[in-house]
């Protein structure tokens, strides 16, 4: 019996020992590891799961189980490939063909290396994971940080699209969340060939874990007189400039509709003086990070310097600024903040960060308020394209938009009534100006309906009628369609009586801003079959008018301006799926999916366009675009657009525009404006209005797309400067080329869906090792063949452009030759943009047209750029249906061969209904030694082309 007990004891033994030493399992798709719990490490299982050579899906746990949660942004069905799992050391290794994944088997730690042992990615040592338990509205989660060892030459972009001028976020930090004008999306390029996309839909960090604080909460504050404790703020009345008030302040902190409330009682506000002074005094030596926010003019100095030039926002739409100053510990620094007012009700703060945590600073660090685990993904390329690529594999295509939106878009804030905009329309046919869109604008409908989708009958009595005679016109014609109901509307009452509209605004009488105020909700778009009712009820009242285009407004979901965040999550949840803490940032993901799917499903052949003010990750899969909100109609605004931009489109987003001129008005240019009706004189602020305008058509035409909006002044091309400005002359010239390189412009909106292609492309995709173009914020590539760099001072008539080694480039505008490699100060004429095409380019051009499909290209220009090898991959299709998913388009080959100056015209693939079978290509080289400015009346080699191949010798 002993006998026995030592045996069984034996066997027991060794069944434990066998089951510790078992801490992974290998799956269908990757490997599950089990993780020792420890007071240190609170992770309990890893799971690995393979969807490509270079996708790796890594989610971990703290629970004894995955939570059976699906991902919003992933699409279905991705599969998987081949993969070993084996135990090396004390580490198990995933491999794929590229890839060898290492898992720690002490902490969970992952590295990933490339085939030759290189580390790619690796998590911080012990796995940089922490999970703090969360609890909202009885739903248990986790507070997730996730942190990667990070090189010094590392950099990082995307993040969506942001207002603080920012590029590559190595050493920064940014708030992921939606708001007018800033748009989140949790995905990062490294210039180390990886990206990393983050699944969580709740506000997240990216850079710093930690909240900005209060100023008295991080500093020693002391006020103008040396007394502790506090700042001085002095505002003085707008009127006589007699000193109002003066009080002690504790922080600067007025940034929302409750803590305005926090501001001078009954204090005149608007245009008055005010002044936040004293010393700041820092706890420790480091670099201390502030952000600003501010609606009004503001400007911040510290330790006597002025670190945040004056800027400007309207009253009721703040941003956000950041900067950064070095800071002593024990040592008193002047701080003064300048605000204006230019609302009664306007906002200003200054918070701050201490320096970074130890195991964050120079990292990649993840933070996210609320998930029920942590998940992210890995995604490896050998170039960026690549990786993008990689994104739009786990997220879904991009769609080919129709043709017609990669015209010009007229819009305004707004068109009151039918004759505004047909009138408006014509304006443009008349003066010969291209355009293929028209916009109408929110409130069409009557002041007290809306969401009720009807169109005001004493503004707009034919609808139909009118749309038809923007068809007539040949155009097109976008409608602004918000989430938003009013209480009284019937659709309002149909999505309640079903529980899916939000509450809360209805439950504190919430008012919007129209008429006496208004009181209304937004719809759940988290419920599938909200979506359904949403597309439902825009099917039976606007889609039979006709109308091409949906601009979905307010995304956010923006249910009223300026609330602080925990108001935010009441006004919009809780959602379907759980609340609104966890659910924030999907919204426009969500209801952009109705829209598509809504559309597809009733008229699956007609293209679907959307333009969203918010945006997620996979936005592009359901044909939309994104524009960056209610910007600032100033030249730093103007700047800032460029890096939003440039950053939006590596986030793996390719259609991306903003309003040209900026939507939000200063108040100087009103004025000028109405001055100049009167009498037709132009002054010092219109002069100013009209160079801002040249400046961003001149930028704005090499957006992906191009698009005019805004408050008056009007945005019509007319009504900026009379023909014969140059401002009017400028635009036009734009206009007109926007068209004339369609071939080129419609090729890439191909290349987006068939290559994963990006539009509009920082200059580190296409030169890669050159490290001068790591930080290069303010030029770019619009496809392969056009280095675009923008003015965005005014006055300035030289700028200095950067030619990126590895190539040799040409002026667009002269055909000067360039070496690469090499900074210059380069003309910048009023009516021109600095515009350079390296060696190797080729590009399209087609016939002068007044609206895309307006005749077929069968003459294109093809000019021709000297120096190196190159190709152009032509791309056609029908332009409005989805014929193209099913195989039915076509692509002409150009390439050029340097060596012995022989041009081959491929034969054409492919075909599709109504293609050119015929057509002519003017060849005109342009050399080193022949240069050729750009001009659309040129002579050159004439082939005619009937789909087979031809070879040219380049005269």
């Amino acid at each position: 019996m002993k006998r026995n007990k030592i045996y069984l004891s034996l066997i027991t033994g060794l069944v434990l020992a066998s089951c510790a030493t078992k801490q992974y399992e290998k799956t269908d798709d990757g490997v599950i590891v089990n993780i020792s719990h420890s007071k240190e490490l609170a992770l309990s299982k890893l799971r690995l799961q393979v969807l490509g050579n270079d996708l790796i899906h890594v989610s971990a746990t703290a629970d004894n189980a995955f939570s059976k949660d699906s991902s919003l942004i992933i699409v279905p069905n991705i599969g998987t490939v081949p993969f070993q799992v084996t135990e090396v050391k004390d580490s198990i290794k995933l491999a794929t063909e590229t890839l060898n994944v290492m898992i720690s088997s002490k902490d969970g730690g992952i590295k990933f290396k490339d085939k030759n042992g290189k580390i790619i990615l690796a998590e911080r040592s012990g796995g940089g994971k922490t999970f703090s338990p969360i609890e909202v509205e009885g739903t248990k989660g986790y507070t997730i940080r996730q942190i990667f060892d990070s090189p010094k030459d590392e950099a990082f972009y995307g993040l969506g699209q942001h207002q603080s001028d920012e590029f590559n976020y190595k050493d920064k930090s940014e708030e992921l969340f939606q708001y007018n004008t800033k748009v989140s999306v949790p995905f990062i390029v490294s210039n180390k060939n990886y990206g990393l996309l983050w699944d969580s839909y709740s506000l997240s960090r990216f850079g710093d874990s930690r909240p900005y604080e209060q100023l008295n909460a991080v500093f020693k504050l002391f006020d103008k007189n040396g007394e502790p404790n506090n700042l001085t703020g002095t505002y003085v009345t707008p009127d006589n400039g007699k000193i109002e008030l003066v009080r002690k302040e504790a922080s600067v902190f007025f940034e929302d509709i409750k803590s305005f409330k926090n501001l001078p009682e009954n204090f005149p506000l608007k245009n008055a003086n005010v002044t936040y002074e004293g010393d700041i005094e820092a706890p420790q030596n480091g670099e201390y990070k502030f952000t600003l926010y501010y609606s009004g003019y503001v400007k911040v100095y510290l330790n006597n310097q002025l670190v945040v030039p004056e800027r400007w926002r309207t009253a009721w739409n703040p941003n956000s600024y950041k900067f950064s100053m070095h800071l002593e510990a024990g040592k008193r620094v002047p701080l003064r903040i300048e605000w204006k007012p230019n609302g009664g009700t306007s906002y200003c703060g200054l918070r701050v960060r201490t320096p970074q945590l130890v195991e964050e600073k120079s990292n990649q660090v993840w933070w996210s308020e609320m998930n029920k685990k942590l998940d992210y993904f890995f995604v490896h390329g050998n170039s960026m394209d690549e990786v993008v690529k990689g994104y739009r594999t786990l997220t879904g295509k991009a769609q080919i938009m129709p043709k017609w939106a990669m015209g010009y878009w007229q819009s305004r804030e707004r068109y009151k009534t039918e004759d505004e905009v047909l009138s408006n329309l014509k304006g443009f046919r008349d003066r010969k100006i291209p355009i293929d869109n028209i916009v109408l604008d929110w409130n069409y409908w009557e002041e007290d309906s809306w969401g009720s989708h009807k169109f005001d009958p004493k503004r707009f009595p034919d609808p139909k009628a009118m749309v038809d005679s923007i068809h007539a016109m040949n155009g097109k014609m976008m409608i602004s369609v918000w989430p938003k109901f009013y209480k009284t509307t019937e659709h309002f009452k149909e999505f309640d009586r079903k529980g899916w509209m939000y509450q809360q605004a209805i439950k504190d009488n919430v008012r919007d801003w129209v008429g006496p105020g208004y009181v209304g909700s937004f719809y759940d778009a988290y419920s599938g079959g909200a979506r359904k009712l949403f597309w439902k009820q825009i099917y039976e009242n606007l889609y039979p008018t006709g109308i091409d285009a949906w601009w979905m407004d307010a995304s956010e979901p923006n249910v009223l301006d300026c609330t602080d965040m925990d108001y935010r999550k009441e006004l919009q949840g809780p959602t379907a799926l759980g609340s609104a803490t966890e659910y924030f940032n999907t919204y426009a993901l969500m209801n952009a999916e109705a829209i598509y799917n809504g559309q597809r499903s009733v008229d699956p052949n007609k293209r679907v366009f959307l333009l969203t003010r918010s945006g997620f990750a996979g936005l592009q899969r359901y044909s939309t675009a994104t524009w960056s909100g209610d910007i600032a109609t100033r030249w730093e605004d103007l700047k800032a657009q460029i890096s939003a931009g440039l950053n939006f489109a590596i986030s793996g987003i390719p259609y991306w525009t903003m309003d040209i001129g900026g939507f939000c008005v200063e108040d100087r240019y009103v004025a000028a404006q109405t001055e100049y009706d009167k009498n037709g004189k132009e002054n010092a602020d219109n002069k100013e209005w009209r160079e801002l305008n040249t400046r961003w058509h001149q930028f704005g035409v090499f957006a992906p797309l191009y698009r005019s909006h805004g408050q008056f002044p009007y945005r019509e091309p007319w009504n900026i400067a009379p023909k014969g400005h140059p401002a009017y002359e400028s635009i036009l010239f734009y206009d007109n080329l926007r068209y004339r390189l369609m071939p080129y412009i419609y090729t890439m909106a191909g290349m987006t869906h068939f290559d994963d292609y990006t539009i509009m492309r920082p200059l580190v995709m296409d030169f890669s090792n050159d490290k001068n173009v790591v930080n290069s914020n303010d030029q770019f590539m619009f496809g392969q063949n056009f280095m675009v760099c923008p003015v965005y001072k005014y006055g300035d008539r030289k700028r200095n452009v950067y030619f990126p080694a590895g190539t040799n480039w040409y002026d667009f505008n002269t055909a000067k030759y360039i070496k690469g490699g090499q900074t210059l100060s380069v003309d910048a004429p009023y009516g021109r943009i600095p515009l350079f095409i390296p060696e190797g380019a080729i590009i399209p051009v087609g016939p002068e047209v007044q609206y895309t499909d307006e005749k077929p290209a069968d003459t294109i220009i093809l000019y021709v750029y000297k120096g190196k090898n190159g190709s152009f991959n032509l791309y056609e299709d029908e332009g409005v249906n989805y014929n193209y998913e099913k195989g039915f388009h076509s692509t002409i080959a150009f390439n050029y061969n340097e060596t012995n100056g022989v041009l081959t015209i491929g034969e054409r693939k492919g075909e599709f209904k109504g293609m050119l079978k015929n057509r002519k290509f003017v060849i005109v080289p342009v050399s080193k030694e022949n240069p050729k400015a750009f001009v659309y009346d040129v002579q050159g080699q004439v082939v005619n082309y009937d789909g087979h191949q031809q070879t040219i010798t380049l005269k």
